[in-house]
């Protein structure tokens, strides 16, 4: 080996931020830095250049890994054999599928388990008594393999939890069994808009439900604030953090009035947090979150303790059509799971979208985090992300919107509260209806769907459902059996506007949907004309975006075999192709010399609607597609001059 150290910057010109700027302008043909500087949809800077003059001076307050107040992450060094909690979700309506699921997944690598019930089974395991707990989970060590509750119903989860005691107290060592109860009234709120009996009795039960299970099961945690339910929703980074935040506050301020004290009850939380596929701002939201919690920690007087965190993939993000695709955005959100330093990962598996996962949707998402883990090595390095100038900065960003955020929360009485008077749900239905926008102008966009859409593609397998009868709800005799001593006054049922998860690929899925069933119906898919302008090398642009464009709405694009050559030939190419409309594609100096006449020759044909690819107003021309332009308006004009139903 070569002595001494060779530095690879050594042959260049030392550069400042200064000429950098110069020639970003220069690039630019005179535009400033702030036309390459976008903003989150919280309105935060994002930078194309961050530097260490980002920083404030003087010490760095971060700390290290492992260090109070725990702000990059729990251990001053990753877990070599498990550096983060792999967990699986299983939702097969039948507790007998699911428990072979399970078995199977745990033997394939998968560390965790959590268990999705829904009483009717559309959405979750029917487990509505301890037979069918013990059904779904007969053979699993919990000593070896947390199993985390995630009930998905409108009853409450309480029971469920109970359930689940009752099963894990009839195993060998019940002390030893790590689980994870995932009791939250809030997120029943929240997710559901009703608490049956009030907020109060939950809550009340809740606390006394909690002080059971925390003597009963030490390796075990009670309680989940959560963000999911409202990034689901639509909401952004910094509402998802506050809300989280106020979550926890909320649970712990109501814990506390019933009697459970509140370090006492904070230790039994975890925090849940969704991650989607822009991995940057995951990576700075996991970031942001530690810091949020170490100054409620701080403000509550509670002891420094590492904040447990469970990212699971985005499902607003996943589509229906080209599900493949899904696996892409669940590579990247796990690594920004992983290198944002989550404690415990789910990814989603990718045909979860339309309906249950068979074995190649888990067997893919549990791979995902074995090659992430294991062969990509994210676990194999404290706080990867730790001192990145642009991971710090965007943390601390979003960190400072989120707290806003949460500090509006608590002004209108906690989270509770704001969902009671619905203040919360319209903040976020703003950010929802924002996003929506930008998804509909491909301001945001949804590859296979959106973007490079696939009008024949390879459909993804699912499993074949065949559930039992759905049950009436979770059996209270669990939580009677835990809490024999239990009394408290029932109060009226507490309602709220529940926050509806949304799908982002939705809009454009249902116009595919209408094409689909067009296509199954007639035996043609609906379809337009190209009607390209000049040679091949001036409207090939234009035409592949035409193409694109029309096909996000599940409609064929046709065209001449040759480039037509005038106005008449491109007439005849028209009637030829048995389409309704067209759509012009061609250069801007073409548009100018030509558009006119070759709308006229189009009209006469029998062009029903007429189409441009661009901006350039022309005798003739019905209507423009452009970059920006609303895709989804556009393309369901285009549907109903077709006739599609």
């Amino acid at each position: 080996m070569a002595d001494g150290t060779h530095t690879l910057s050594s042959g260049f010109d030392e550069a400042t931020e200064a000429d950098w700027l110069a020639a970003v302008e220069k690039a630019l043909k005179g535009g400033g830095i702030d036309r390459i500087t976008r903003d989150t949809r919280d309105g935060v800077k994002i930078r194309p250049l961050y530097r260490e003059t980002d920083f404030a001076s003087g010490e760095n307050p971060r700390g290290l890994p492992g260090d109070s107040p725990f702000l990059r992450g729990a251990s001053e060094a990753p877990d070599p054999f498990l550096p983060w909690d792999m967990r699986q979700c299983f939702s097969h309506p039948d507790p007998a599928v699911t428990n072979q699921e399970i078995l199977r997944d745990l033997e394939r690598g998968v560390s965790s388990v959590h268990l999705a019930i829904e009483c009717s089974g559309k959405t979750g395991c029917i487990i509505t008594n301890l037979d069918q707990m013990s059904a779904a989970l007969s053979g699993v060590r919990a000593d070896i393999a947390t199993i985390s509750l995630g009930h998905r119903g409108a009853g409450s989860g309480a029971s469920a939890a109970a359930l689940l005691a009752l099963w894990a107290d009839q195993q060998d060592e019940p002390t030893a069994q790590k689980l994870a109860f995932n009791i939250s009234p809030i997120r029943q709120l929240s997710r559901t808009g009703k608490v049956t009996e009030g907020v109060d009795t939950a809550f009340a039960k809740t606390a006394a439900l909690v002080d059971v299970l925390a003597t009963k099961f030490p390796n075990a945690t009670a309680m989940e604030a959560s963000g999911q339910t409202v990034h689901e929703a639509g909401g952004s980074e910094a509402q998802e953090l506050g809300v989280m935040i106020a979550d926890a506050v909320d649970l712990l301020r109501r814990l506390n009035a019933v009697g459970l004290p509140t370090a006492r009850a904070a230790e039994q939380l975890v925090f849940k947090l969704a991650v989607d596929a822009n991995y940057g701002i995951g990576i700075a939201k996991l970031r942001a979150a530690r810091r949020l919690w170490a100054r409620v920690q701080e403000a509550l007087g509670l002891p420094p303790a590492p904040m447990r965190i469970h990212a699971v993939t985005s499902a607003r993000m996943l589509t229906r059509y080209d599900a493949w695709v899904n696996m892409l955005r669940g590579t990247a959100a796990c690594f920004a799971a992983a290198t944002g330093g989550a404690d415990v990962i789910t990814v989603r598996a990718f045909n979860e979208s339309f309906s249950v996962p068979e074995e190649l949707g888990r067997r893919i998402a549990r791979n995902t985090q074995i090659i992430a883990m294991e062969e990509s090595g994210l676990g194999r390095v404290a706080d990867p992300s730790g001192g990145a100038w642009f991971t710090e900065t965007l943390a601390e960003d979003i960190a400072q919107e989120a707290w806003a955020e949460f500090q509006r929360i608590e002004s209108e009485s906690g989270l509770v509260e704001s969902l009671v008077a619905g203040k919360v749900q319209v903040r976020i239905a703003e950010k929802c209806e924002a996003l929506k926008k930008a998804v509909a102008r491909r301001k945001v966009p949804v590859t296979g769907v959106s973007e490079f859409p696939l009008l024949e593609e390879i459909e993804a397998p699912v499993a074949d459902v065949q559930s039992p009868p759905p049950g009436d709800g979770v059996d209270p005799i669990g939580l009677s059996t835990l809490l024999p001593d239990f009394q408290t006054k029932s109060g009226e049922d507490t309602v709220a506007e529940p926050l509806r998860w949304i799908s982002m690929a939705a809009p454009f899925e249902t116009l595919r949907d209408r094409s689909e069933d067009h296509l199954a119906e007639t035996g043609a898919r609906p379809s337009i004309f190209l009607a390209t302008l000049g040679p091949l090398a001036e409207h090939t642009a234009r035409a592949d975006f035409a193409r694109n464009f029309f096909a996000a709405g599940g409609i064929e694009a046709k065209t001449a075999p040759v480039p037509p050559q005038s106005p008449s030939e491109l007439a005849a190419a028209f009637k030829a192709s048995g389409c309704k409309i067209a759509v012009l594609c061609g250069a801007d100096k073409r548009y100018a010399d030509e558009a006119a006449e070759a709308a006229k020759a189009l009209k006469d044909a029998g062009v029903v609607a007429l189409w441009l690819a661009g901006k350039h107003e022309a005798d003739g021309v019905d209507r423009q597609v452009f970059m920006g332009c609303d895709v989804v308006h556009e393309l369901t004009v285009a549907l109903a001059e077709l006739g599609v139903k």
